[in-house]
């Protein structure tokens, strides 16, 4: 008797989300086509940390190929996507035709500028391996100009730092970036008159990660002020400029570094028009994560707009972890025959650092800070980290960095030039008998 022809899910993302599903529909009687436009998973929490010349960029990227060996019915491939054809089902990408039968678009996130003039043209997002090192390069460029700068007013401009958004990645990066600055630079740059470095955080609301208890606020907005960090709460930025941030209020703030993680927004290009999405860039979704009126097409991760009790689901890994796997298994219930079902959310907790010996935790009800949160917040990040290889090296960079106060990849790296179209090669998958 003829087999049965297994049906095929393409993962458009190998985020969080995208390998969470992949995982999940392992043991499911599908071929499963994993597409990113990069061949490595990047590990964003620590994102901030190859920026702050903490880590090198590769301890966060984890070999796609080498998570595809694991799983047998799923093949990677990378590829950017072009277009979705959700009448014929197929994806279109810079070199395939793939067709599917369940799609998961699980692309993630983009930094969001919120139509501040001048903000996506000269300010340094933070979402990508690229962005990181660009943003590292930058920084200690700036030392290496202000060493040699006659002018006080201009030294002042080159030594301050600011970062827009006071959410974990601001926070984190804030208190890496004094780490860096009062370890390392302190000692590669004696002449320089480090009273003139500034790091700056604004704040548009209220208070620091306000997605957090009252008291956990607090406690991280005075550690960063001892730690020398400028806290500016109801702050907005009006204007970004290559000389300075104009604020909302008139003030002005000279510097050539602004550090932008104020929001973020649904990864979802023009070509996938026919969504509907929310002015987040989000994927209006079901609440089994199905999109709507396409029963066979899912959204999780960052571009799904998902809702609990009325309030939208923050972009955080958890989330879209186990959206991943929600997904996975309701495709393997279609397939069944049965009826896919609601997801649901369990929220595992949230963890920030702030610096040395300093963190918050919410776990549920139980909140706490300082020491115990510190080595939370460790633990939990390498335990996460994909590929062994990658942790037994972070955990060395850590431990290096809390022996000898020491960030050991203060290195100015030349950008790798892109090759021209003429020089990559387009390749045409010809799958299912079908040709562009």
């Amino acid at each position: 008797m003829k087999a049965r022809k297994l049906q095929r899910v393409v993962i458009v993302g190998a985020g969080f989300a995208g390998l969470s599903a992949a995982r999940a529909l392992a043991r499911s009687p599908v071929e499963v086509v994993l597409l990113d436009r990069n061949n490595y998973h990047t590990f964003l929490p620590l994102l901030y940390q190859v920026a702050a010349a903490k880590l090198e960029p590769e301890l966060l990227a984890y070999p796609l190929h080498r998570f595809q060996r694991k799983l047998a019915n799923v093949r990677f491939l990378m590829a950017s996507v072009k277009r979705l054809d959700l009448v014929e089902q197929v994806v279109v990408t810079n070199n395939a035709l793939i067709p599917y039968d369940f799609l998961i678009l699980a692309s993630g996130s983009t930094e969001k500028f919120s139509e501040i003039p001048g903000a996506s043209t000269y300010a340094f997002p933070l979402k990508t391996l690229e962005q990181a090192i660009s943003l590292r390069n930058h920084i200690l460029n700036c030392f290496e100009r202000a060493a040699h700068e006659p002018n006080a007013s201009r030294r002042q401009q080159l030594l301050t730092f600011v970062i827009v958004g006071g959410g974990p990645t601001g926070v984190e990066f804030a208190g890496a970036l004094v780490e860096l600055i009062c370890s390392t630079l302190l000692k590669d740059y004696p002449t320089l008159d480090f009273q003139q470095v500034r790091v700056v955080l604004l704040q548009a609301g209220s208070s620091l990660l306000p997605h957090l208890p009252k008291w956990l606020q607090t406690y991280t907005e005075r550690k960063l002020r001892q730690l020398g960090v400028a806290v500016y709460l109801k702050t907005r930025v009006n204007l970004v400029t290559q000389e300075a941030v104009h604020l909302l209020d008139g003030g002005l703030i000279p510097t050539e570094t602004v550090i932008w993680t104020a929001g973020v927004q649904g990864n979802l290009s023009d070509l996938m028009a026919r969504l509907p999405t929310d002015s987040a860039g989000q994927v209006a979704v079901k609440p089994s994560l199905q999109v709507e009126s396409y029963n066979n097409v899912y959204a999780i991760g960052d571009i799904a707009a998902v809702k609990l009790d009325g309030q939208k689901l923050p972009m955080l890994a958890p989330v879209a972890i186990q959206q991943g796997i929600t997904a996975a298994r309701n495709i393997a219930r279609q397939i069944e025959g049965r009826s896919p079902l609601p997801f649901r959310y369990q929220n595992l907790g949230n963890l920030v650092i702030i610096g040395r010996h300093a963190a918050v935790a919410q776990l549920g009800k139980l909140t706490f800070a300082g020491f115990p949160a510190w080595v939370l917040w460790q633990v939990v990040h390498l335990v996460k980290l994909s590929g062994f290889r990658n942790r037994c090296l972070v955990l060395m960079n850590w431990i290096f960095c809390y022996l000898f106060r020491e960030h050991g990849v203060s290195l100015v790296l030349p950008k790798e030039p892109m090759l021209t179209s003429a020089l990559r090669p387009q390749l045409l998958l010809r799958l299912h008998g079908k040709t562009p």
